[in-house]
């Protein structure tokens, strides 16, 4: 009986083209795109603001680093959080301190959010700073914007397509999964950067 059952069990198991594909050459290779694909999402938020690329940012209100006219913090810190939250006595202090003030320390804290952690999770090193950081970006900018079930738009409606997730919950969960799976070690440079010296005695580093 219990010969049946495993020939059962490997004739279901055989059938199932998806059976096993977490450890096959295309799991890896479908992670290793998918943490370069997010790793383009910060880079080119930082690229964007900085240079004013006219996507998001028009080119004069580029940030340039603090040399230009720019604060990449405020418009967001004053107009997109919840004047309902908790704590948006935070972000009102927050936006003070950055408008008109390109130099700003949180333009210069954000900004560098952006670049690290674009720059660790495309090319696959630093992948448990970057992902941490990120998922740290994330939630703050979440939480400004918390509770999302009272942030209207001008016609009165929710500017939310739920009442507690959005795409910084996601792209903070998927982040964290790949980092745990080890995502940096394919289509990047952490199989690499994980056999350097000091990140063997720093393993927090890898």
């Amino acid at each position: 009986m219990a010969t049946q059952t495993a020939a059962t069990a490997t004739t279901t198991e055989s059938k199932s083209w998806y059976r096993g594909f977490a450890t096959s050459p295309a799991a890896h290779v479908f992670a290793g795109i998918s943490r370069i694909l997010l790793g383009l999402v910060f880079l080119w938020a930082f690229l964007d603001k900085t240079f004013g690329l006219g996507w998001a940012t028009p080119s004069e209100e580029a940030w340039k680093f603090g040399a230009g006219d720019g604060s990449p913090t405020y418009g967001f810190l004053a107009f997109a959080t919840n004047p309902d939250s908790p704590l948006s006595g935070v972000w009102s202090s927050f936006a003070d301190a950055a408008e008109g003030n390109p130099n700003a320390w949180t333009n210069w804290l954000f900004m560098a959010g952006l670049l690290g952690v674009g720059i660790a999770l495309t090319l696959g090193i630093f992948m448990r700073i970057g992902s941490i950081s990120a998922v740290a970006l994330l939630a703050l900018m979440w939480l400004a914007e918390w509770p999302v079930t009272k942030v209207l738009d001008e016609t009165g409606r929710n500017t939310f397509n739920a009442p507690v997730l959005d795409d910084h919950i996601v792209y903070g969960v998927v982040i964290i999964a790949l980092m745990l799976f080890g995502a940096e070690r394919w289509l990047g440079l952490g199989k690499w950067w994980e056999s350097l010296g000091f990140v063997k005695k720093l393993p927090w580093l890898a």
